[in-house]
């Protein structure tokens, strides 16, 4: 064996047990101190004792944007804190966009990403009249020269809308020819709905041309006017997409009143889709013209569960205008984030909030063989907790954290306390 983890506590699993790891491969998942695991230990490579803590599948980020990310300190400030102003800020950086700097930054992200436990990323990248392509072929580069230890999606991103940006339509055909994974697009930032309907129609005759799954920001406002999600669910439906759309932030989701929201998420089911929140980004960014009381933002999440739908989070921003000075590529930190903005409190809510970066995204990729079992690729977490609760309200250490049968990061927090009790 390459890696032998001894003591290892499992989600599934009431007893210990030691997982041996070779060419990549979970080879065996046995009872600790069994025999059997006396004729592994006469030939390993590397033996780690988990000690009976938690380790778990590795996190999966499906929503977060590479190629915007540690900017904050290179631009104005986002005075007003709302998208609007974070996208106009970002255009005169785009202007001056050098595939150089988008590699160091975009892999910067993918270390954070490692040393957090994250060895799976969906990035969005912009694709549109002012960078062009650049920020494609930065990610392409990254992707390449992580391809050993961490596996990427990109999305082909028309932040700047399709309709509305005169020859985006031929750079998003060009960019899945280029290599592009999925099909991004933002409906809602056009000038009126039948532009965005233009925008989602493109996007499905897009796909179907190249096979490729739908991933799309979908009404992140708190218009309670913004109708994009419906007609989203409709058109995949409508051109049987199931399984492949992926929508996005749907703030306005939780704008709607009750009944028209219940329509449209039971179509959301209906269809298939998978459904990303990104709790700490529209913490920030929505509720900003409302006085008292200020929304919170996010999706329906506990209502989109409840319905059946597939939901994950993402990390979506880190320190750029749209999230300044925040984000760590931590998903145990945004999932955090998510327990208190959705109100997860319940022991049973908070093992569904560790699905979501872990089996919920998985879904999301398609990814196979995804989890803990004998013959599942090798990308495991030892974390420095005995409970899920325990490794979200303690930010836990990723202790070790393993990528493709390989030792990729280690992370031990030291705390000494030096008193003497009276």
């Amino acid at each position: 064996m390459d890696i032998l983890i001894k003591n290892a506590l499992l989600r599934d699993k009431q007893y210990q047990v030691n997982i041996g790891i070779k060419d990549g491969i979970i080879q065996a998942i046995i009872p600790a101190n069994s025999e059997e695991t006396e004729a592994i230990e006469q030939n390993v490579a590397m033996t780690i004792d988990a000690e009976g803590r938690l380790v778990t599948p590795s996190f999966i980020d499906p929503h977060l944007h590479m190629d915007k990310a540690l900017i904050a300190e290179e631009v104005r400030e986002n005075v007003s804190g709302t998208l609007t102003e974070a996208i106009e800020i970002i255009w005169n950086k785009k202007k001056n966009y050098t595939i150089k700097e988008i590699v160091s930054r975009a892999s910067r992200v993918i270390e954070l990403g490692l040393l957090s436990g994250v060895t799976k990323f969906r990035t969005h990248v912009d694709i549109d009249s002012i960078v062009e392509l650049k920020g494609l072929e930065g990610l392409l580069e990254v992707k390449k020269n992580y391809a050993h230890v961490a596996d990427l999606q990109i999305v082909a991103f028309p932040q700047e809308g399709i309709i509305k940006d005169p020859g985006c339509e031929n750079l998003m055909k060009k960019a899945m020819k280029k290599g592009a994974d999925v099909v991004g697009g933002m409906p809602y930032n056009e000038y009126t709905y039948a532009d965005s309907v233009a925008h989602i129609d493109f996007c499905f005759k897009l796909a179907k041309e190249f096979d490729a799954d739908i991933d799309m920001h979908v009404d992140e406002t708190d218009d309670d006017g913004a109708r994009t999600l419906e007609y989203l669910a409709a058109s995949t439906i409508r051109n049987k997409w199931f399984e492949r759309v992926t929508a996005g932030h749907t703030c306005a989701l939780a704008a709607y009143n009750d009944s028209y929201a219940a329509k449209v998420i039971s179509m959301v089911k209906d269809a298939g889709m998978h459904m990303i929140t990104n709790p700490a980004t529209n913490l920030m960014l929505q509720g900003r013209y409302d006085k008292q009381p200020i929304r919170r933002g996010i999706t329906r999440v506990k209502e989109l569960m409840e319905a059946g739908v597939n939901v994950a989070y993402g990390q979506d921003c880190l320190k750029d205008t749209f999230y300044p000075t925040w984000g760590r590529e931590d998903l145990l930190e945004v999932g955090m984030l998510l327990a208190h903005a959705a109100q997860f409190t319940q022991p049973a809510e908070i093992e569904k909030l560790f699905d979501m970066p872990t089996f919920s995204s998985a879904k999301i990729l398609h990814l196979k063989d995804y989890g803990i079992s004998e013959g599942a690729p090798a990308d495991l977490n030892v974390l420095d907790a005995k409970s899920v609760q325990e490794a979200f309200r303690n930010l836990a250490d990723r202790l070790y954290v393993i990528s493709k049968g390989k030792l990729v990061a280690k992370t031990k927090t030291i705390r000494e306390l030096n008193i003497e009790r009276s």
